[in-house]
């Protein structure tokens, strides 16, 4: 038996949406939790399932970790390290991207991690290089056995030194902050990442304190300390969800206000959306996005096409382009999406096309996407989600289809959306989350 989304689209959608906290926040948060022996508290924590997968392998480490609805707490007191080379633990960690990031704290915690093939998302390669390149660059020594599943990770201590990234990789920046704090001396990362993630995850390394400087910059400067305290620590609201939700106002024609959105740390993405043609507002700390029977995509400035492409913070997210490239199956006029950064996440098109979208994929990096307008609804059809963002693409445009959509491995959707049927259904969706 698998589950699947049924939804009957079509449907005018209103109300209120609150959006989880950020996803690729809390994988990060939640690992330097291995940093300290005290208590960390954190809040606004989403239930979702790389989350929940995370609190498991943390736990499995030794750690107590107390869950009470979207506050968590994280003792890292009795951390085992062996735990790590158990059957158990490989399979989790497998699963989902996000368990490379407990590599950092461990080796610098403890000297010695483990790292296995991780999974998650297939959308193309996502090389683990520049966490490879930074951990060495620190004094770490890596050594593989064909026998054995992971490679086993080991340093005395850590020497802190210059280093100039490869790549702006925010999980590889993470890894090497948190194996950073306490290297001996002073780490120089050139080319780091800079996106909110980052910043939250310095912030709270500094209240645990952490001696990190530049932070919302891309040259950090990490001076190494001996131990770090407990903290509290809350999680911003998910930027990708609120960016989900301005797509899913303007392709079903609905008034949605988004609660609580933090607008100063949503980079592009209001801009982006305005160049499609979407204008929300912002209502004190609310962005409310008005019912659009019609939205237009603005050319440039000369007249060209309008390109909306994906880039590092403070560019336009990746996680985002499923999102701007199905919202613009309605909208007037044309746009080319180009999705620079991985080569496959733009395959999930066939699906768009089989249900009436004007789309020509160009190649794996591109599609152009002629809008309908609104003057011809997609029909629903049966669809599968490759991953979690093409997967909530496809379900914003069943929302907006005429019929019935059946969405299968939703699996990939919960790994990043909390309750997202029944917070849908709050605000007039029709959609069940049925066994078939």
């Amino acid at each position: 038996m698998a589950t699947v989304f049924k939804i009957k689209g079509g449907r005018k959608l209103s109300g209120e949406i609150v959006p989880q906290g950020a996803k690729n926040e809390a994988l990060q948060v939640l690992c330097a939790s291995l940093l300290t022996t005290e208590r960390i508290d954190y809040y606004n924590v989403p239930d979702i399932l790389d989350v929940n997968r995370l609190l498991e392998l943390i736990e499995l480490l030794g750690a107590e970790v107390v869950r009470d609805g979207a506050h968590v707490s994280i003792t890292a007191k009795n951390i085992d390290i062996s735990k790590a080379m158990t059957e158990e633990y490989s399979r989790l960690s497998g699963v989902f991207r996000g368990s490379v990031m407990l590599v950092g704290p461990m080796l610098s915690r403890f000297g010695k991690a483990y790292i296995y093939k991780p999974g998650g998302d297939k959308i193309g390669r996502r090389r683990l290089d520049t966490h490879y390149f930074g951990l060495n660059k620190l004094g770490a020594k890596f050594q593989v056995d064909d026998n054995l599943p992971y490679i086993t990770i080991t340093a005395d201590r850590l020497q802190g030194t210059y280093m100039l990234l490869d790549e702006a990789s925010v999980t590889g920046t993470a890894n090497i902050i948190m194996a950073s704090v306490f290297a001996k001396g002073k780490t120089t990362i050139f080319n780091a990442a800079c996106e909110p993630y980052i910043v939250q995850l310095c912030t709270l390394l500094k209240k645990m304190g952490a001696k990190i400087e530049g932070v919302r910059s891309n040259l950090l400067t990490i001076e190494g300390v001996t131990s770090l305290n407990g903290a509290t620590h809350t999680i911003l609201p998910d930027m990708i969800e609120i960016g989900s939700f301005i797509g899913m106002a303007a392709m079903t024609a609905s008034e949605i206000r988004i609660k609580d959105v933090c607008l100063s740390e949503l980079g592009l993405i209001p801009t982006v959306f305005s160049r499609l043609g979407i204008e929300p507002y912002i209502e004190n700390n609310d962005l409310i996005v008005p019912a659009l029977q019609h939205y237009e995509i603005k050319p440039f400035d000369d007249g060209s096409l309008m390109t909306i492409s994906d880039a590092p913070w403070p560019g336009f997210s990746p996680d985002l382009i499923s999102i701007a490239l199905v919202t613009a199956i309605q909208a007037k006029g044309s746009v080319l999406i180009h999705q620079k950064m991985f080569e496959s996440r733009l395959f999930f098109v066939d699906k768009l096309i089989d249900m009436g979208a004007q789309i020509i994929l160009c190649d794996p990096h591109r599609a152009t996407v002629i809008g309908l307008d609104h003057s011809i609804p997609l029909r629903g059809i049966s669809l599968t989600s490759p991953d979690i963002r093409a997967g909530v693409a496809l379900l914003i445009a069943a929302l907006s289809a005429e019929g019935t959509s059946v969405i299968h491995n939703i699996d990939q959707i919960d790994r990043g959306y909390q309750n997202i049927d029944g917070r849908l259904r709050a605000i007039g969706a029709d959609i069940q989350r049925i066994e078939e």
